[in-house]
């Protein structure tokens, strides 16, 4: 799809996803999803950035310690991110091996996308998606 001439260019998507404990949250995403982390910010922490192969999320925390914030589009059966990967079954492969919440199998949909689905410890949903070009 052609884009329009613009003046400047996007150059990344941070999802923010709220969640209730920062902590328990980066650490799930860290061990079981592979992303990394270097701190949390606040005290008690209420915010933390993950990273994985140059896709970063955001975790914000409630801004009241036991104030419950989450509000994942996963309780209502859509995703909250979509990643675009490389190889969608290896990916698949390492997160089950880890313990991820597998939601969907790898399957190849109608418009060329390989996709599985997996939700995070707080119910977000994410969709990891291969270009497959309609094989």
């Amino acid at each position: 799809m052609p884009e329009p001439a613009l003046a400047a260019k996007l150059m990344r998507i941070h999802p923010v996803f709220l969640v209730d404990d920062i902590v328990k949250s980066a650490e799930y995403y860290r061990d079981v999803l592979g992303f990394c982390f270097d701190r949390y910010w606040g005290e008690p922490p209420c915010f933390c950035m993950l990273a994985r192969s140059g896709m970063e999320i955001f975790l914000s925390g409630p801004e009241k310690p036991g104030e419950k914030i989450m509000r994942p589009n996963g309780q209502r059966g859509v995703w909250d991110a979509y990643i675009g990967v490389d190889n969608a079954d290896a990916l698949f492969e390492e997160l089950r091996a880890k313990g991820a919440r597998i939601v969907r199998e790898p399957e190849t949909e109608f418009y060329g996308m390989r996709e599985f689905e997996v939700e995070d410890i707080n119910g977000y949903r994410l969709c990891f998606g291969q270009d497959v070009g309609g094989q």
